[in-house]
């Protein structure tokens, strides 16, 4: 803390998480740096017990399992603690605006805290880092072949350095694979998640297509037809603009057939 100058305290915090839906999925890790500006810290890290299964996906990422969080707190058990952190405090994280805060202020909610944060100064660093480095064709061709890339917006141009990207990003990492259908599922890790092309629905634990949006976000569309005000809202989107495959997944379900996912 050098260069930021502060005039309130400011809590820099991170979560892991059951999974990517703010509204559904819950908090398995919080941890929060409280600062003050004369310079003093204060940190909260906690695991966090969910109270539902961790997917193995999730685990995957973070490396908290069911065991580990099994004896932990609820939430709700440390609500009082995470208000405290963040009251009369600005905000900063990275990815928080879009993640972190949707699903803590989810949890919040969840937990019968009135806390919100309207007002509330946030930092993101990731905004800041994609607005501040360049992230097209050009600076990939610098990084990974070390060659400034002429002629750049010419289609055989940025073909060419786009195959020559490609090879140099597989010998470059490990990790990344080299044969097609391996790499296919690195490029793509949520295919087979989503219902539609837009991510408007995704496949719930049943199979069946939940909304990732609006008002009735992690409702399935089954339980949403199934309401007279669910068909209205059905029957706005229809004449709203959203694409022809949302909207023939809407008249489908409007006419009682379901996107049902193949096993």
């Amino acid at each position: 803390m050098q260069n930021l100058q502060l005039t309130r305290p400011l809590v820099v915090f991170d979560l892991e998480t059951t999974g990517i839906n703010v509204e559904k999925d819950k908090i398995v890790q919080i941890a929060m740096i409280r600062i003050d500006p004369n310079g003093e810290r204060v940190t909260l890290d906690t695991l966090v017990n969910p109270e539902q299964p961790i997917p193995p996906e999730a685990s995957a990422v973070h490396g908290i399992m069911d065991a580990d969080v099994k004896d932990q707190p609820t939430f709700s058990q440390i609500r009082s603690q995470v208000e405290e952190f963040l009251t009369d405090a600005d905000l900063a994280g990275f990815n928080s605006v879009n993640f972190d805060l949707p699903l803590l202020q989810a949890e919040l909610n969840r937990a019968g805290s009135e806390m919100d944060f309207p007002g509330v100064r946030h930092l993101d660093a990731m905004k800041i880092f994609h607005r501040m480095e360049r992230r097209d064709l050009t600076a990939a061709y610098k990084l990974y072949c070390g060659k400034e890339l002429t002629g750049a917006h010419n289609a055989l141009a940025d073909t060419e350095a786009t195959l020559a990207i490609l090879d140099a990003q597989i010998a470059r990492y490990d990790e990344v694979p080299d044969e097609v259908d391996a790499l296919h599922s690195f490029c793509n890790p949520d295919e087979g998640r989503y219902v539609d092309r837009k991510r408007k629905f995704l496949w719930d634990d049943k199979g069946e297509a939940e909304f990732t949006f609006g008002k009735y976000q992690g409702k399935s569309l089954n339980t949403v037809v199934a309401d007279q005000r669910g068909r209205s809202y059905l029957e706005w989107m229809l004449g709203s603009d959203f694409s022809e495959e949302i909207k023939g997944i809407l008249r489908d379900a409007l006419d009682g057939a379901f996107p049902k996912k193949e096993v």
